[in-house]
């Protein structure tokens, strides 16, 4: 099954049927899923030998009348759709992002139905969909099956809404654990927290990471890859 073919899946699975009616113009969402993808591919720029990336946030601009349908059905869900079809693209075609992808929708007043113009940019984050295999440089989490590519420099992770990454555990502080990526390796910090950081089942106020370590934050394990191996072959 293809890309786009997942992707009308997922359509369906959200919206029981309904985003494949929501425009009642000449644009079908398959075709904004597709602009998508081409931008993605027009847009991309390799950075070095390994690591090509492409944007992350995008905007569909889109009618008065296309887009008081969206809004009506539901933006959100769409937009979250279109964000899930942008990553599994990426990975599929190895590129890589530098934040969070984000797909969202603008009124255009000059536009007129069926019509619509996308805008992209890459806006750096400190975490990202794991679209390329994990490095020294940027390394991978995977918390509790859900995993992030670290993109930044710097990475919280913690309860709180001010952390990079927020786990939902009673048993983490709200800024629990820094990742800090250096020229001397990794290195996790416990940033003060009530129940402490332990790596490989240890205890300790600051680690460096090899790869493959395990960490744990209250009930919360973090697993942690910079494909060393991958790269020594």
């Amino acid at each position: 099954m293809g890309v786009l073919d997942k992707f009308e899946k997922g359509v369906e699975r959200v919206m029981n049927n309904a985003f494949a009616r929501v425009f009642r113009s000449e644009l079908k969402p398959v075709e904004l899923a597709s602009a998508l993808r081409r931008e993605v591919d027009d847009r991309a720029a390799a950075v070095d030998r390994d690591r090509t990336v492409v944007p992350n946030e995008f905007t569909i601009q889109l009618s008065p009348d296309d887009f008081a349908q969206v809004e009506g059905w539901g933006a959100e869900p769409m937009a979250d759709e279109f964000a899930a079809n942008v990553t599994e693209y990426a990975a599929s075609q190895h590129y890589a992002f530098v934040g969070p992808v984000t797909v969202t929708f603008e009124e255009r007043t000059d536009l007129e139905p069926g019509r619509y113009q996308l805008r992209s940019r890459s806006t750096r984050g400190n975490v990202a969909p794991p679209s390329a295999a994990p490095s020294s440089r940027h390394p991978l989490v995977d918390i509790d099956g859900q995993r992030y590519l670290l993109t930044g420099p710097v990475t919280v992770i913690g309860r709180g809404s001010e952390a990079d990454i927020v786990v939902d555990d009673p048993g983490v502080s709200r800024k629990h654990l820094e990742i800090r990526i250096t020229g001397d390796g990794v290195v996790a910090t416990d940033l003060g927290s009530t129940n402490g950081l332990y790596v490989e089942g240890h205890q300790v106020p600051a680690a460096t990471l090899l790869d493959g370590n395990s960490l744990t934050i209250g009930r919360t394990r973090i697993l942690f890859w910079t494909g060393a191996e991958s790269d020594e072959r």
